[in-house]
């Protein structure tokens, strides 16, 4: 037996022949079993451990155990045969279990035992990595085995293995090498589910066992198509114009955007974004795909930033001549709730959260530190400054602020102590105020008591801030008429919407209202609490032919302009009324002729009829219509009393209706001693189709005509970007609605609060600020703002102490210009942007691109300016050429409107 020992070790030695000295049965026990070197050690997470037969291993134990070296029981080589399946790929059976299989051995353990005792030719060490799983530590013996394909032949799988410790990059990296593809070819990852959905492997840096990787899933390798676009994203019906488009080639960057409905905003803004070079390039280069931060609490898990890569390398592939931002629209919408839908928005509100989302999707912080903010506390502003910035960076460190971050200096003085607090914050876009204008330009009707005038359209100079009587003295000066003798009404559809008092304030008026301005009579008023003229608001209203509606509202349709009519209160009668009315009417309405004349057995029980032979002429211009003395009174009994002697034909019948002319009231109560009012009264002229036609003249009642101010062009000078931005450094009190806490008197307070520039940005944003929404009122500003397309010096407004011998670390070049063509509710967003390739300026319009000069730049569309700074223009892209190519006639030029301002 010794023998047979003795040449089994022989054959060993020969298969062996590096073997170090074999130690003592007693140390081997030792060193394989209870030093720092063997099985008793603990596991640690990375470490290598080898898998070991379990009849070796308990052959081993009892040659060893029995101190006798010459002993039959000599395990022999190493021969883990019975752990694999084959003996060609020499994979591991399945179902081994640990202390019946196999036994585990630390990697310095194994590597004595083959040093001793050798390996069975050809087999594989059985190595495997102890992994960290939540909660314990264990060695890995089964390895996670893939299927990795491509995605353009999901038919052809080539399996590899991964630890649970591996990274997906890993995989990535296996997949790259074994499908051959090239470095500058962009690729991501797919996993496929176990019931035939597809996920995406978004975060590479993760290791296989957060993905929840199983043995047996399929993993598929995209890249990315020439012209920027994946081929998952497009269905394969699209795929023949895919290539097609993949074989146009043009400009890169001189793409459109599709508008998916109202999404003009968001075109507009994506453009001016696409067109900063250094954030464009560093998409293009990929160099975000190792800053993407998958697991910060204030982003969006990398999608956003995603997405916006995506449409980036479409829109510089050259392959597009415009693409469907389709997927970035529902992802903006996804993450930001006020973007769902296909509403108008403010492309300035879509940026702001854009660069934001960009932000924390990129940001290179992956545990964000507690910062506490610093008052600067009478330090100089250079050490508050730098402190404030590196708190910042510690924070907020990304493409984003390297590019558009700039650095606020914050002033608050308190109005009562005197205490003063500074302190630095950074920003991301100057939102820059228009100077505003303290007029307001309003267009009116003035209606005479003169019913041989026609109504007149003026335009009118107020106070943007004034009362309903600033605009009856403004009018006053216009007509020469006394504005006591004004009343001022809001028509809409045929009826009085509102009636001003004089106190109430301007702002309730809309540009859009129609507002009338009526001559009343100077001792008249509306209601009860009257002098000696009552006015009546007085309706139009046409009995619809044909059919019967027992005389209610439904039978009767409001038209024409309602009148404002000074009436006198003492001895008024229905009689008097209709020829009052009559008179007013007398522009427009022809009174019956003789002919028309009846005997006198006409149906004049009708409210409205006549008993008196006294008619329009007989008011004339002294009646108390126009102001002079009263008009013909008739003591006759009420509506329901009419006499039968009527003598003429009557036009209209009257008849008391609430405030919407849209039902009869009783409030008129007739006596011996007139008429009186139990509240306002609204009277309606109620005519018949037959009537109307033959005595109501409907071109002479609309009628009007201008005043010669409304042929006067008020144009507002334009203002200087440069005001502007003074404006935003110019000091300040604090609105009601947010009061500064002053630390000194420990209370609120209305402070003084000044801005001021520290440290400006690669990357300038100016938004303009023409939208003003205040608590009475809302309105674009339309001003011209004059803003330089080259050397926009900030030297003068930056307070730092400046580099003298680098001016060009405070002047900037003009990139981008989003426009906002319209008004508050509806409008349309489009683009200005210099190719950074190029250096030619484009007009986005949409789908719509064309070449357009400089000097089609500057309008009053001008809401968001992205300016360049020039040490980083030039060190990014070529400077434009000097000669302009010309614009291109169909859709180059931005539309022209002209707009009206005042001083």
């Amino acid at each position: 037996m010794a023998a047979v020992a003795a040449n089994v070790a022989a054959a060993a030695e020969d298969r062996e022949p590096q073997r170090e000295a074999v130690p003592g049965l007693e140390s081997q026990w030792r060193q394989i079993e209870n030093s720092e070197s063997g099985r008793e050690r603990p596991l640690r997470a990375g470490e290598s451990w080898f898998l070991v037969e379990q009849h070796w291993y308990k052959q081993w134990e009892v040659y060893v155990q029995g101190g006798d070296q010459d002993s039959g029981t000599f395990p022999g080589c190493i021969n883990n045969a019975d752990l694999f399946e084959d003996q060609v790929n020499w994979h591991l059976r399945k179902g081994l279990v640990e202390g019946e299989d196999y036994v585990l051995l630390p990697a310095a353990a194994w590597h004595y035992l083959v040093n001793w005792y050798g390996l069975e030719h050809g087999q594989p060490p059985i190595e495997r990595k102890v992994v960290e799983l939540p909660s314990v530590q264990k060695v890995e013996v089964y390895p996670v085995e893939l299927l990795l394909v491509r995605h353009s032949d999901m038919d052809t799988p080539h399996t590899a293995q991964f630890s649970h410790t591996d990274s997906v990059d890993l995989i990535l990296r296996t997949a790259r090498e074994h499908f051959l593809v090239s470095p500058q070819e962009e690729t991501r990852l797919w996993i496929k589910n176990a019931e035939g959905s597809f996920e995406r492997l978004c975060n590479t840096r993760v290791t296989v066992l957060d993905a929840a990787l199983k043995t047996g899933q399929v993993v598929i390798m995209e890249t990315r198509n020439k012209d920027g676009t994946w081929p998952s994203a497009q269905p394969q019906a699209v795929n023949t114009a895919l290539e097609e488009e993949e074989e146009f080639q043009g400009q890169p960057g001189i793409c459109g955007l599709t508008n998916l409905g109202n999404t003009c905003f968001m075109n507009s803004a994506l453009q001016c974004l696409s067109n900063v070079p250094q954030l464009t390039e560093y998409f293009l280069k990929n160099r975000y795909l190792e800053e993407l931060n998958f697991c910060n609490p204030l982003g969006m898990k990398g999608e956003i930033a995603e997405a916006y890569a995506d449409l980036v390398k479409q829109a510089w592939s050259g392959h597009h001549r415009s693409i469907v931002p389709h997927v970035f629209k529902t992802k903006v919408g996804h993450f930001a709730s006020q973007f769902l839908g296909y509403q108008q928005h403010d492309s300035q509100e879509l940026l702001s959260f854009l660069l934001d989302g960009l932000h924390e999707d990129l940001n290179r912080v992956k545990k964000k530190e507690y910062v506490e903010l610093c008052d600067a506390a009478g330090r100089p502003d250079q050490e508050v400054a730098q402190e404030a910035w590196q708190n910042h960076k510690r924070r907020n460190d990304s493409v984003i602020v390297d590019t558009f971050h700039g650095l606020f200096k914050s002033t608050l003085v308190c109005p009562d102590c005197g205490n003063v607090s500074v302190t630095f914050d950074p920003f991301c876009y100057l939102s820059v105020p228009l100077p505003v204008s303290h007029k307001r330009v309003m267009e009116v009707f003035f209606v005479s008591m003169d019913p041989r005038r026609k109504p007149e359209q003026h335009r009118l100079v107020v106070p943007k801030k004034g009362k309903i009587s600033d605009l009856c003295v403004a009018l006053a000066k216009h007509t020469g008429m006394s504005p006591e003798r004004m009343m001022v009404a809001d028509v809409f559809s045929h009826r009085f919407y509102k009636i001003y008092q004089l106190e109430e304030s301007l702002s309730s008026i809309l540009d859009r209202d129609d507002i009338f301005i009526y001559e009343v009579s100077g001792r008249s008023a509306i209601g009860e609490n009257s002098r000696e003229d009552v006015v009546l608001p007085i309706y139009l209203r046409e009995r619809t032919p044909a059919r019967d509606y027992n005389n209610s509202y439904y039978g009767l349709m409001l038209f024409g302009h309602p009148l404002l009519v000074s009436v006198p209160r003492d001895r008024l009668s229905w009689d008097a009324l209709y020829h009052i009315l009559l008179y007013r009417l007398s522009r427009y309405v022809t009174r019956p002729s003789s002919d028309d004349e009846d005997d006198g057995d006409e149906k004049g029980h009708v409210a409205g009829a006549s008993s008196q032979d006294s008619g329009p002429e007989q008011a004339g211009p002294s009646s108390g219509v126009a102001g002079g003395s009263r008009a013909p009174v008739d003591n006759s009994p009420g509506p329901s009393h009419w006499p039968q002697r009527a003598r003429r034909k009557h036009l209209f019948t009257l008849q008391t209706v609430n405030s919407n002319g849209t039902s009869d009231r009783s409030t008129f109560n007739e006596d011996t001693h007139g008429v009186s009012f139990s509240s306002q009264p609204y009277i309606a002229i109620d005519w018949e189709p037959e009537m109307k036609k033959r005595y109501y003249d409907e071109v002479e009642a609309e009628g009007y005509v201008k005043h010669d101010c409304v042929g006067y062009v008020l144009k507002k000078a334009p203002v200087r970007l440069q005001e502007c931005i003074e404006l935003f450094t110019t000091v300040e009190t604090l609105e009601k609605e947010n009061p500064w806490y002053c630390p000194t008197c420990k209370q609120h307070q209305l402070a003084t609060k000044k801005l001021d520039l520290w440290m400006l940005p690669e990357t300038l944003i100016i938004h303009l600020k023409r939208f003003s929404y205040t608590k009475f009122s809302r309105e674009k500003l339309d001003t011209l703002v004059e803003f330089p397309i080259r050397d926009l010096d900030f030297s003068e407004f930056v307070i730092k102490p400046q580099n003298e011998s680098a001016p060009e670390l405070y002047k900037y070049d003009l990139i981008a210009v989003s426009n906002h063509y319209g008004g508050l509710r509806d409008g349309h967003y489009t683009t200005f942007a210099c190719n950074k390739d190029s250096g030619q300026w484009h007009y986005f319009d949409d789908n719509s691109v064309s070449p357009v000069t400089e000097n089609q730049i500057e309008s009053k569309a001008a809401y968001v300016l992205f300016y360049q700074r020039q040490d980083v223009a030039r060190r990014l892209q070529p400077q434009p050429s000097s000669s302009d190519p010309p614009a291109s006639p169909a859709c180059g030029s931005p539309p022209n409107s002209e707009f009206m301002d005042v001083n």
